[in-house]
C-alpha cells in the first residue's frame, strides 16, 4: 500500500504477465509501460513476470527477459496478462496453458494481448463469451473455439472478469483501460500523455488490414465467382451478372454464399471493393479516384463503408496511414 501526500490511500495492485520463449517483446514491453508510467505519481501496480519454469526467457525478437519466476512462486496476484506470439494460433504448449491456469484460477482479472486469447480459449475461460484477437488470426480462433462469440474489428473486449486485445500494440489500449478501470480517466489519460498515445484510439483494427481474409470457397461456381470479383472489383458484379457466369439462379448463388461465406453477395463484394479502395488510398491515388476505381462508385458510398467497416473516415484514413509519405 502507497500514499500520496494529502491524498487517500492507493492500493498496490499485483500484475503478473505469462511470457515464455518466442513471445512477441512488444506484447509484454507495452503493457509494463503503461503500468511503469502509471506509478510515477503512486505505487499503483507492481509487476511481476511469470514464465512456466522461471529463469530467463528469449523474446522473438531476440532479447531476453531475465528473472522471470514460477507460477508456484508468485502468490496473490490482482490481475493476469498473457502475452502473444504468433505461434499460439497453431498450438498452445501445455506448460502455458498450465501456467495461465494456475495464475487465472483466483485472479480478480484476466488478459490478453493479441494471441495470448488462444491460451485463454484453450483453458474454457473464453466460452460464451466474447474476445478479440489480432486481426489475422481472428478467424482462425473463431473456427478453433466455436463457442467464443469473436469480434475481429475490436480493439479489446471486457466480458465479466476476461479481456482480450488486439494484435500487439493494442496491449498499450487494453492495459490503458485497465488503469482507467482501476484509477479513473484522469490517470489513464496523463499516461496516454506521456507515452503519446491515444487514450482511446480512433476506429477499429479493421484500418490496419488492408488484405480482405476469405476462407477458400468449396463449391466451384463460388471460387469462380469470387475470383472473379477479387481480380476485377471495379467490374459489373450485380448478382445477376454473377449467377449468369456460373449458369445459376440469383437465389440458389446467394445461398452458396450464405452456407460458404456465412455472408450476401453483396456484403461480400462490398467487402472485397473497401478492401480495393483502402490499398488504393495507401498507393496515393485520391478518395473520389479510389472510389470510382474501386467499384464503390461515389464518395459518399465510399464513406459509409468506411463508416460501417472500419469506423473511420476515407480522409482520416487518408491522413493516419499516408502522412509520412507526404
Amino acid at each position: 500500500m502507497s500514499k500520496m501526500p494529502g491524498s487517500p490511500q492507493i492500493r498496490t495492485s499485483r500484475a503478473a504477465l505469462i511470457v515464455y520463449d518466442d513471445v512477441t517483446l512488444l506484447d509484454v514491453s507495452g503493457p509494463l509501460e503503461v503500468f511503469h508510467q502509471a506509478n510515477r505519481a503512486a505505487k499503483r501496480y507492481e509487476t511481476i513476470l511469470v514464465s512456466p519454469t522461471g529463469g530467463n526467457v528469449t523474446t522473438s525478437a531476440g532479447l531476453t527477459l531475465a528473472g522471470t519466476v514460477k507460477p508456484a512462486d508468485v502468490g496473490k496476484v490482482d490481475t493476469v496478462l498473457i502475452a502473444g506470439a504468433d505461434h499460439l494460433a497453431e498450438r498452445v504448449p501445455d506448460d502455458v496453458r498450465a501456467t495461465a491456469a494456475a495464475l487465472a484460477q483466483d485472479a480478480e482479472r484476466v488478459a490478453s494481448v493479441c494471441t495470448g486469447a488462444f491460451v485463454l480459449a484453450a483453458i474454457g475461460v473464453l466460452d460464451g463469451r466474447r474476445a478479440t484477437t489480432h486481426w489475422r488470426h481472428a478467424s482462425t480462433l473463431a473456427s478453433k473455439h466455436p463457442k467464443i462469440h469473436v469480434e475481429p474489428d475490436a480493439l479489446h473486449i471486457t466480458d465479466g472478469r476476461y479481456v482480450t486485445s488486439a494484435g500487439i500494440s493494442a496491449g498499450i489500449d487494453l492495459t490503458l483501460a485497465l488503469v482507467e478501470a482501476d484509477h479513473g480517466s484522469a490517470v489513464a489519460r496523463e499516461v496516454a500523455r506521456e507515452l503519446v498515445v491515444f487514450m482511446q484510439r480512433p476506429g477499429g483494427q479493421s484500418q490496419f488490414s488492408t488484405a480482405i481474409a476469405t476462407p477458400p470457397a468449396k463449391s466451384d461456381p463460388l471460387r469462380i465467382v469470387t475470383a472473379a470479383v477479387v481480380a476485377d472489383p471495379g467490374a459489373d458484379h450485380s448478382l445477376p451478372t454473377l449467377a449468369k457466369q456460373v449458369s445459376l439462379s440469383p437465389r440458389h448463388l446467394t445461398r452458396l454464399f450464405q452456407s460458404e461465406l456465412q455472408t450476401t453477395p453483396g456484403r461480400w463484394i462490398e467487402r472485397v471493393r473497401l478492401d480495393r479502395a483502402q490499398q488504393l488510398i495507401l498507393d496515393g491515388h485520391s478518395i473520389t479516384a479510389a472510389a470510382r476505381h474501386s467499384g464503390l462508385g461515389s464518395d459518399e458510398t465510399l464513406r459509409r463503408a468506411f463508416a460501417r467497416h472500419l469506423s473511420t473516415t476515407p480522409s482520416e484514413y487518408k491522413r493516419r496511414f499516408t502522412a509520412a509519405a507526404n
